[in-house]
Parts: structure tokens; C-alpha cells; sequence
């Protein structure tokens, strides 16, 4: 991460440590601490924070404001280098902050730009670009996390009366329709899109004018610096603000949750693909380079894959925090990469998802010959529930005609009305009516159940939410 170089600038420069030291930095000490090559992707964030604060000291009378609007023309001037792509990265640019005020002071000279900097530290200006730029980041997210559960909804809503086996333990369980088990992916997916926004208003505090670690010795006003970068409030100690990461682990443990979710979907689909109740689309699969016939569903193994290295970045991140002093340390320069690769990935991801179930193929009929009368079990006990006989006993005589079929090696379902009174003299004609999938589905017409209306009730909800992001 950058920031926190007061202390380790380029020698005898403007901008680091200065007179301080008198020899010439190692070259390799140069390239391990550098951290342009990967924070320069804030350059907008740590533009539009110079702005601000060259504004803010304006109003404390530390610039005048013709220097004020002297320094804001220049920053201007840099933001266009860097949109338009012609910002030229300089010897000695350490990180994003000595980059940009290097060019200002050369687009306006040092005399006025090198008052920008006063009162404020590189500590507490990098954690303010890292805040705006984690909860740009999250709003984007946020939108594309509603793209994701818009497309699932409605690709739940043209195939609600495709049936399908539900399984547990991976054995065939009870039937449910297709758009209910999808929409069981859209559930977590929702939740997580929940935790998101509860994440954003926890990063959206201020920092600057913190300074160092012990604040600013000019009055600077922090509220309007809060106001005019679109944060909601400001931090409330400096010492914390300049170290606090917590913003930056709670992203990396929700985009690990995340990346949970959207494994057990791409499991889900690997399995239902090897089955061939889907057909996933020749956009998101790959061929063998030995086996012509392969079709292998990468996409998906890669979406189950980077659950572990999200995993990964949570973990050793917070390991690096846990035994750090109180203030800035160094340490804190790789919250960084691991951020910017989770957002990234994040990103990847829920386009990939999208796209997968957009173009999926549904094969019903594939998905219906999983169907099979043993799990109609259930509805055979329940059967006699509805004749006031007590569950646990039909649990025990539904077990036996299971038991029945299959010493006598047939289907349960053909089972007939003698054999089943010869169980239970409490079975009558309409028991045969039980092995109807569709009948079964529509009694589970409870709130979350697999009814037509009940998952028409989840859809509806989901494109509403999705549509609210």
C-alpha cells in the first residue's frame, strides 16, 4: 500500500523525507518499496482528494484563492493526462501521490504547488483514496449483483413448470421444480448483496485531515472535506484513521462468502451438466486436447476454484494486521493488491455466472427421467398423516412399503392397493393418486416451498430487490 512515507521518500527530494537522509536509497530497497506500479489505479480518487483539500485549505486561509484555484486548474490539467492516457510515470515516483504532485508542481510550478501537501500526511491520504475507491468499487458491484439476480430470476420464470429430483446427501429426495432449486442460489446471492450495502457505510467515512497519526495543525475543516468528496461522515480518531483497515478485510471476507456461493452453484451445474439435465453453452466450456468428444464445463470449475484463493487473501491479509502497533507501518502497503484483486475477481465472476445461466440449454426431459417413484415416499407417509394417523408412525409403515418394493424388486409406485392394506388396512383406493409429481410439488405451497405459486412469490421478490441495486 502506499502512503506512510514521511518517514522513506525520495532522498533530498520534494516530496519524501528530504533532508533528512543524505544517501541514495538502495535500488532494490527503491523497488520493494515502490508501490506505483499497482496503486496508480487510484489516480482519479487521489485527484479528486487533492481537490478537496486544496479547497479546505483555502477556507483555513493556508492558500489564497487564486493559489487555490491555481492548484485545482493543474489537478484538473493531471486528471486529463491520466484519463486521456498520456501521464508519463517518472524516476522517483514512488507511489500514486508523489506521482501526481510531481506533474502539478511541473504544470505549476513548486512555489504554489508545494503548498498542497501542508498539513497533510501521505497516511491519511492514501487511506482516503483507498476508502472512495473500495466503495466506488462496491456500488459497481452491487449493480452487477443485481444484473446476476435479475437473469436468474427470469431464467427461473420462463421454466417454473420444468420438474426436476431435489437431492440430499446426493440421493434422489423429492421432486421440485427447476426454478426452486435455482432460485435456492439466488437466495444466498441476495443475502450477500445485503451484506454488501452494509459494508458501504462503514467505508464511506473520511479520514483526511487526520495527518499522520495525531491530526491537523491548521483547522482544517473535515466535514466539508467529507461533504465534498461524497462521504457520509468523518473518522472519529486520527490515529485510528490512519491505520484502519477493517473496511478493507470485511470486502475480502464478504467476496470469500461470495465466492462460496457462487461455488456451490458452478458445483451445483457440474453435476447437473454431468447429467445431463443441462447443456452448458460452448461460450463458457472447453474442448480435450487429446479427446475430441470433451466438452468439459471450465468455466465453472474455475467460479468453484477461486472460492479457495479469496480464502486465501482474507486470511493473510488479517494476518498481516493482527500484530501491528497502533498508527501507520509499512505492513499496511499490502492491503493493495490483495483488494484490487479481489474486487477484479469479484467482478470476473459474477459476469461469468451471468452468462452461463443466460445461455444454459434446459433439457426437461432429462431432468424429469431423474424423477423416480421412491421419492414419493414422503408423500405416501403423509398420506395417512391427512387420516389423523401420527408422522412417526407413517414414517414406519411408509419404510415398510419402500422396504416391500424392493424385496420384491419393482417400483414402489406399483405397489398394489392389496399389498399396501396388507401393511396398513388404513390405505384406501386414493392412496394411488400419491405418485403424481405434480401433486406432490403443489402441496409444498408454504412460504419457500416448491409450489408453482411459492417460487413464483421468490422470483417476483428477487427481480424486485435486483432491480433496487
Amino acid at each position: 500500500m502506499s502512503g506512510g512515507k514521511e518517514k522513506m521518500g525520495t532522498r533530498g527530494g520534494l516530496f519524501g523525507a528530504g533532508g533528512r537522509f543524505k544517501g541514495g536509497t538502495d535500488p532494490i530497497m527503491e523497488k520493494f518499496n515502490e508501490s506505483l506500479s499497482f496503486d496508480k489505479r487510484m489516480w482519479s480518487q487521489d485527484l479528486k482528494g487533492s481537490v478537496a483539500y486544496a479547497k479546505a485549505n483555502v477556507m483555513a486561509g493556508i492558500l489564497t484563492q487564486e493559489e487555490g484555484d491555481q492548484i485545482v486548474a493543474g489537478l484538473e490539467l493531471v486528471m486529463e493526462e491520466w484519463a486521456s492516457g498520456s501521464f508519463v510515470e517518472k524516476a522517483g515516483d514512488e507511489d500514486i501521490h508523489t506521482a501526481n504532485e510531481r506533474r502539478l508542481t511541473e504544470l505549476i510550478g513548486s512555489a504554489v504547488g508545494g503548498k498542497l501537501h501542508t498539513g497533510r500526511s501521505r497516511n491519511d491520504q492514501v487511506a482516503t483514496d483507498t476508502r472512495l475507491w473500495i466503495v466506488d468499487a462496491e456500488r459497481d458491484i452491487l449493480r452487477d449483483l443485481g444484473t446476476m439476480l435479475s437473469v436468474g430470476a427470469e431464467f427461473s420464470q420462463t421454466h417454473i413448470d420444468v420438474l426436476m429430483s431435489g437431492y440430499t446427501h446426493l440421493q434422489p429426495a423429492q421432486p421440485i421444480r427447476f426454478s426452486h432449486w435455482l432460485m435456492s442460489h439466488m437466495a444466498p446471492i441476495m443475502r450477500d448483496a445485503e451484506r454488501l450495502q452494509d459494508l458501504i457505510p462503514r467505508a464511506n467515512r473520511c479520514p483526511l485531515g487526520s495527518g499522520a497519526l495525531a491530526g491537523n495543525a491548521f483547522g482544517i475543516d473535515r466535514e466539508f472535506l467529507a461533504k465534498e468528496l461524497g462521504f457520509d461522515a468523518v473518522t472519529s480518531n486520527s490515529i485510528d484513521a490512519t491505520c484502519d483497515r477493517d473496511f478493507v478485510v470485511e470486502f475480502l471476507m464478504w467476496s470469500t462468502l461470495l465466492h462460496t456461493h457462487i461455488s456451490q452453484l458452478a458445483e451445483d451445474l457440474i453435476i447437473t451438466n454431468l447429467l445431463k439435465g443441462v447443456i452448458i453453452d460452448d461460450a463458457y466450456a472447453t474442448g480435450s486436447s487429446l479427446m475430441p468428444q470433451k466438452k468439459n464445463p471450465d468455466a465453472l470449475e474455475l467460479l468453484r476454484g477461486k472460492a479457495g484463493v479469496a480464502l486465501g487473501r482474507a486470511v493473510g491479509f488479517t494476518a498481516t494486521l493482527k500484530g501491528l502497533p497502533r498508527a501507520y507501518n509499512k505492513d499496511l502497503q499490502e492491503d493493495k493488491i490483495p483488494l484490487f484483486e479481489a474486487v477484479d475477481t469479484v467482478k470476473d465472476c459474477l459476469a461469468i455466472v451471468t452468462g452461463v445461466i443466460a445461455t444454459l440449454q434446459l433439457q426437461p426431459h432429462m431432468l424429469q427421467q431423474a424423477l423416480c417413484p421412491e421419492m414419493l415416499a414422503t408423500d405416501l407417509a403423509d398420506y395417512l398423516v391427512r387420516k389423523n394417523v401420527p408422522f412417526r408412525e407413517t414414517h414406519h409403515i411408509s419404510g415398510a412399503c419402500v422396504r416391500l418394493a424392493e424385496e420384491s424388486n419393482v417400483s414402489i409406485d406399483t405397489l398394489t392397493l392389496e399389498q399396501l392394506q396388507n401393511i396398513d388396512p388404513r390405505f384406501e383406493a386414493d392412496v394411488l393418486d400419491v405418485w403424481d409429481y405434480e401433486v406432490s410439488v403443489e402441496r409444498k405451497s408454504s412460504i419457500g416451498g416448491t409450489a408453482k405459486a411459492s417460487v413464483q412469490k421468490q422470483i417476483d421478490d428477487c427481480l424486485t430487490y435486483a432491480k433496487s441495486l
